[in-house]
């Protein structure tokens, strides 16, 4: 099976000095995004909303010196670990000095990592002792650190739990609310949204296959109603509504025309730069920002110059949808990195399973027009935990499919791509977990087992041992992919020059190239037919150069070359990498 031929790559990592890629590479972020609650959890039996005693969840404690080898293997840079900050759930830490949940305003047992209940907190749910749960992830901090890896975290600015009270927070802090006139809708000093006179009625859920309706009775009190999180500004939201969260006011007066107050600073917005500072001085890296353009780009333009005066390294990532509003975000909202979900990913998904109108013309598009001018600043990736799973029955079914997405992922720019965790070993999703039901993604918001990782997991030992042969191909196809991207100084720094390729929407090539070095990529997305072509190389790539050998990084082959002309075979759903 072709597949398995990357099962040899791992074996050549430390002949040709790959393995010192993440100590090397600085500027091209490789990104590794897990949940903790997920990652470690070696429990298997999967009940559908079960509790934590029943399935289980990973610790900080579980990401140990054998996983940081295992994540460091594949070239990773920075780990971003979701779900870290406390969030409403409805486990019962009472003894603790933790509030349970109201199950009427609470996603699945375990809870939204983002419905945010204490953000001077860590998440009990990931501490093997409670009491001790902060140092146990400053340990996992100081472990990350150690091994050459930086900490990405969430930073969820939009919207807290309906629940929402900081018991751990510093003297002298005053929570959300505190000090708000609650007889009005608006104010600009007042951290939330009202809907004066009126009590909150959550919303009823139908779902006779609901595991959790014996624990709600409608009575969640709230009174007056707040906003949710989404901008409904009414006391009943729907069940599709954000109903479990409640939106924070930014200085935005949404029912008067948008009109804005910045001037004061709102109290919100010196309020979030004081946990951010407080989660940096931990030696937290970077920020993933939630729904960053639910938040007015001015608070960014304040705030991440405000963070970058005490840690000057601190990246900062926007989740983004608006391809619009990106180049604002970046320049005037001061963002490192967005989200590049509605432009690559949506198109890449398209090709991956074969849709009748997908085209490669949609990555023209993204790298020519849409962020023509910052391509770098685009975060790539094709799973993260809102997205279904590659091989799941909801996406492409087969993992295998994702290869020439993948490549493109990585290559296209030398800004960041990023590795869902389970990805890299084919997870498929399966199964109602509970409140997030059958969709093709690893719930967030349930206790639950992650099959195929679990296999690489092996009880702990991070060895890879129950993994099929397909798997550790699997695997090691995005080891070698990731290393040659965290690398390759033309990927890295390079220019671009694309090649089309005349009457073919499944197949494209590109070149990245410097002075240094020289990359031609092609990716077929057919199924069926391979792709087989002489292309031609531009002049402007050799740049007076002459490129007497070719080889394939990607699958470790010499390429035929000629002159001006490199040989291609490209075989479905396949890649190359060819270093000229």
């Amino acid at each position: 099976m072709r597949k398995l031929k990357y099962l040899v790559l791992m074996t050549m990592m430390s002949a040709t000095g790959l393995e010192s890629a993440v100590a090397q590479q600085k500027d091209k972020l490789m990104i590794y995004q897990m949940l903790p609650r997920l990652f470690g959890n070696t429990k298997s039996q999967n009940i559908p909303f079960g509790t934590i005693e029943q399935n289980g969840s990973g610790k900080f404690n579980d990401i140990n010196q054998k996983a940081m080898d295992g994540i460091k293997e594949l070239g990773i840079t920075h780990v971003w670990y979701t779900g870290v900050i406390a969030h409403a759930s409805l486990t019962d830490y009472s003894k603790y000095g933790i509030p349970t949940a109201d199950a009427d305003v609470v996603k699945g047992r375990a809870g939204s990592p983002y419905a945010i209940r204490d953000y001077y907190d860590v998440d009990p749910d990931l501490a093997v002792d409670v009491k001790n749960r902060m140092k146990e992830f400053e340990a996992l901090l100081e472990r990350t650190h150690k091994n050459g890896l930086k900490v990405i975290i969430d930073f969820v600015p939009n919207h807290v739990a309906r629940s929402y009270e900081s018991k751990a927070k510093p003297a002298k802090v005053i929570d959300f609310g505190a000090q708000d006139d609650k007889t009005v809708a608006y104010h600009p000093r007042n951290d939330y949204y009202y809907v004066p006179g009126k009590d909150f009625v959550a919303p009823v859920d139908t779902n006779v296959n609901d595991g959790l309706a014996s624990l709600k009775d409608g009575r969640f009190s709230e009174s007056p109603a707040k906003a949710t999180g989404n901008n409904v500004f009414s006391e009943a939201p729907s069940k599709n509504d954000w109903y479990e969260t409640v939106k924070l006011n930014y200085g935005v007066d949404y029912q008067n025309n948008n009109q804005t107050h910045f001037d004061p600073i709102p109290p919100v917005w010196t309020k979030m730069r004081d946990i951010l500072v407080y989660w940096s001085n931990k030696g937290v890296d970077g920020f993933r920002c939630d729904v960053a353009e639910m938040v007015p780009v001015e608070f960014w333009n304040w705030v991440i110059p405000e963070l970058k005066k005490v840690k000057p390294s601190l990246v900062f990532i926007g989740e983004a949808y608006d391809p619009t509003a990106y180049e604002t975000y970046l320049t005037k909202g001061k963002f490192d990195y967005l989200y590049d979900k509605v432009g690559l990913y949506d198109g890449l998904k398209r090709l991956m399973r074969n849709e009748e109108h997908a085209k490669t013309a949609d990555i023209d598009h993204v790298w020519q027009v849409e962020s023509a001018t910052f391509g770098d600043k685009m975060l790539r990736f094709l799973e993260n935990h809102d997205e279904e799973r590659i091989a799941s029955k909801a996406f492409a079914a087969n993992p295998w499919l994702a290869v020439p997405a993948m490549v493109v992922s990585a290559t296209l720019s030398g800004g960041p791509v990023m590795l869902y965790s389970g990805q890299e070993v084919g997870e498929k999703a399966e199964g109602i977990s509970g409140f997030s039901g059958d969709d093709g993604r690893s719930t967030i918001f349930d206790y639950w087992g992650v099959p195929a990782l679990q296999q690489w997991v092996n009880k702990g030992k991070y060895d890879g041992a129950l993994l099929s042969d397909e798997q550790k191909a699997l695997r090691a196809f995005y080891t070698k992919l990731f290393h040659i991207a965290g690398q390759s100084d033309a990927i890295i720094s390079g220019k671009h020059y694309n090649l089309p390729l005349e009457n073919n929407n499944r197949a494209y090539a590109y070149f990245r190239y410097t002075a240094k070095e020289r990359m031609l990529i092609v990716v077929n997305f057919n199924r069926e037919q391979t792709f087989e072509a002489a292309l031609n190389i531009p002049a402007e790539v050799l740049s007076g150069a002459t490129a007497a050998a070719a080889k394939d990084l990607l699958n470790d082959s010499e390429v035929q070359i000629n002159g001006q002309s490199i040989r291609v075979k490209v075989a479905p759903s396949a890649a190359q990498i060819i270093k000229f």
